[in-house]
C-alpha cells in the first residue's frame, strides 16, 4: 500500500480530471496507483476520475489481461462554457510542452518527438474544425 497523499489547500489552476487526464496522457497503459502517485490523489478518486471521465466521453479503455489501456478523446470538447470550442487535444499539447521544457518527459520519448496521443488529437480536432 502506498503512502497517503499529503493534503493541499487552497485553489489551484487545474483540477483533478485534467491532472488525471494529463497523467493517462503521459502514458495510456498507466496504472490507477501510478496516477494517483503522479496526481497526489487517493486511488479511490482516481477511480471516480476516470468513471467521471469515460462517463462524459473524454477516455475509453480496453482491457488487457490484467490492466487496461487507456484511449483519450481528443476531439472532446472541454465541458465549460468559456472553454467554448476547445478541445481536449488542446489542453493536452499545453501540458506535454510544459512537461518537455522542465524535462519531464515519457521514458518512451525523446525531447522534441511529438506524442503519438498529441498527433491523433490534432488530427482529429483538425477533422472537427476542417483545417
Amino acid at each position: 500500500m502506498g503512502a497517503v497523499p499529503e493534503p493541499h489547500t487552497g485553489w489551484t489552476f487545474l483540477t483533478n480530471h485534467a491532472r488525471v487526464l494529463a497523467a493517462i496522457a503521459h502514458d495510456p497503459a498507466t496504472r490507477i496507483r501510478d496516477i494517483a502517485a503522479r496526481c497526489r490523489l487517493t486511488e479511490r478518486a482516481v477511480q471516480k476520475i476516470v468513471a467521471d471521465l469515460e462517463g462524459d466521453g473524454y477516455l475509453s479503455h480496453t482491457r488487457q489481461g490484467r490492466s487496461n489501456t487507456y484511449r483519450i478523446e481528443a476531439g472532446t470538447i472541454l465541458r465549460h462554457p468559456a472553454d467554448s470550442g476547445l478541445a481536449v487535444a488542446e489542453l493536452l499539447t499545453l501540458l506535454a510542452q510544459h512537461d518537455v521544457e522542465r524535462g519531464d518527459t515519457p521514458r518512451r520519448l525523446q525531447e522534441g518527438d511529438t506524442p503519438r496521443l498529441l498527433q491523433e488529437a490534432e488530427h482529429a480536432v483538425d477533422r472537427e474544425t476542417g483545417a
